[in-house]
């Protein structure tokens, strides 16, 4: 079966995320391309699609958002999963008492659900490096705010065992797939 990983990433560390899917359904003996939303062709010739992007201030990337609409027509009838990066820090829970990852879902997440219909959707944490450079007029904001360096924690927060489960997860229902059991 063959399997594209598809991501949007600005800094790095979405890129990263989908790196580690790919080796997991690999490993587990799917044949699996690993492209940018940008670079992705032929995505009709795919079994099966993962598709991610960083978010935000609560959104996904543009271009992974276009990327879904342009080729709604090849991806929904298909297994597909999305998942989405961007919290940073260790608190699981926010001031609200709600979960950090489930209050990070970005907006996207209710018209990807409404266009492809992914099997499943996740938020990972993701990583903040402080003197990466700015990309975007939001970002380059943000960072000549004085408080920054003191508001925005600074490291790698991905859950690398949480994202090989879930990669593990979605090679177990492809093989399900494969095997014509869903």
């Amino acid at each position: 079966m063959k399997v594209l990983v598809a991501y949007a990433s600005r800094h790095g560390a979405t890129k990263g995320i989908a790196e580690r899917i790919g080796a997991t359904l690999g490993q587990q003996g799917l044949e699996v391309t690993l492209r940018s939303v940008q670079e992705a062709r032929d995505v009709g010739t795919y079994d099966a699609y993962v598709i991610g992007s960083a978010a935000y201030m609560g959104h996904w990337l543009k271009e992974a958002t276009e990327f879904v609409r342009r080729h709604t027509g090849l991806i929904a009838g298909r297994p597909v999963w999305v998942f989405s990066s961007g919290p940073i820090g260790t608190d699981t829970v926010d001031k609200q008492g709600r979960d950090v990852l489930e209050a990070s879902r970005p907006t996207e997440f209710a018209e990807v659900e409404e266009l492809i219909r992914p099997r499943g959707k996740r938020v990972f944490f993701g990583a903040f490096d402080p003197n990466a450079k700015p990309v975007g007029l939001a970002e380059r904001f943000t960072r000549m705010m004085p408080a920054a360096k003191e508001i925005l924690p600074y490291g790698d927060f991905r859950d690398w065992s949480a994202i090989e489960d879930w990669a593990s997860e979605i090679a177990r229902e492809l093989t399900h797939v494969l095997a014509g059991h869903v």
